[in-house]
């Protein structure tokens, strides 16, 4: 099967859609990247899908120095807790958002579907490593591939309004809750 921006795919039962060849992704450095589509077949509107892999295939990699407030946002918090726990060992040192991103590992297997609950748009999310927070890593979502729209934990929610069920959080990058 062809999914155009894509090429060739093959479906991936075990990751749940159609995955492409290893393709240069040049906002995550350039490095390639096998894209995973989610409910290809289903979308009534495949068009919003060709164009957010257009868009994201050919996103400048200041979209995500822009969200790089929200992630160094997130460290901070996670080092909060670290520190009120006395869990020293844990600690990383981070100046600020200008290196923050020195300190994540960009997953292999950016993942494209539709936001089933809310807006209905379709989005990348990425499951990626941090220095910070080894057990729930790092979760970046960029909405119809152009700019990142949810930073924090990896919880596999497309936008903070949903992860939450609180509409006030929409268009809201970065959010902890209980704060």
């Amino acid at each position: 099967m062809q999914i155009p921006g894509l090429g060739a795919v093959v479906e991936d039962a075990d990751l749940g859609g159609y995955v492409s060849a290893p393709i240069p992704v040049r906002a995550l450095g350039g490095a390639p990247r096998r894209i995973i589509v989610e409910g290809y077949d289903d979308d009534p509107a495949q068009e919003d899908i060709h164009a957010a892999i257009r868009t994201f295939l050919t996103l400048d990699p200041a979209a995500l120095t822009a969200a790089t407030p929200s992630i160094f946002a997130y460290y901070r918090h996670v080092m909060e807790d670290v520190v009120a726990a006395g869990d020293d060992d844990w600690y990383v040192e981070i100046e600020g958002p200008h290196d923050v991103l020195d300190h994540v590992r960009f997953g292999d297997e950016p993942t494209v579907s539709r936001d089933p609950y809310g807006d209905r748009r379709v989005y990348i999310s990425l499951e990626c490593e941090c220095d910070w927070e080894p057990e729930h890593g790092l979760q970046i979502v960029f909405r119809d591939g152009r700019e990142v729209s949810k930073v924090g934990p990896y919880n596999g929610h497309l936008t903070n309004a949903n992860a939450y069920d609180d509409d006030r959080l929409d268009g809201v990058i970065y959010y902890r809750p209980g704060h």
